[in-house]
């Protein structure tokens, strides 16, 4: 008889990294308000209808309800520091074909109350996607993503 030993399905992801970077006319600290609420991302992902919150601060689940009424993506929150303004979190489940997925958003102030806002994904996609069709698809999503979170601040 074999004992049980501790697993898991959370691994991290290596097959593909895209990063989105833009620069913003504001203030680092009022960006970070916005990309670095984890429970906001609605507001500059219009594909979203809206979040639900289990938890707060680090290990908290975000549940994103897509509008198309069928997608579905949980994530847990691994690491926040709104000083540095960085955090980090990770796939949980998904609908969209994600095997396993990290990601990354931060904020670095710039001169002349300009910042750069920068949101990293790292991924491994499922036999629902090429390689190549899968970075389009990550790339595409981030980069209209930060493209929205550039036009709020103008």
């Amino acid at each position: 008889m074999s004992a049980f030993q501790p697993d898991t399905l959370i691994k991290n992801p290596h097959a593909c990294q895209v990063e989105t970077s833009v620069e913003v006319a504001a203030d680092a600290a009022r960006v970070w308000d916005v990309v670095g609420d984890f429970g906001g991302f609605d507001r500059f992902i219009p594909a979203l209808e809206r979040i639900e919150m289990t938890g707060k601060g680090v290990r908290s689940l975000r549940k994103k309800f897509f509008r198309d009424g069928e997608n579905l993506v949980v994530e847990q929150l691994n690491s926040r520091d709104d000083q540095a303004m960085h955090m980090t979190w990770t796939l949980i489940y998904n609908t969209l074909g994600i095997d396993n997925l990290w990601a990354a958003m931060r904020v670095e102030p710039l001169a002349d109350n300009r910042c750069r806002a920068t949101w990293t994904i790292i991924a491994d996609h499922t036999d629902a996607h090429t390689p190549s069709g899968f970075r389009d698809f990550l790339q595409g999503f981030a980069d209209a993503a930060m493209e929205n979170v550039q036009g709020m601040f103008k």
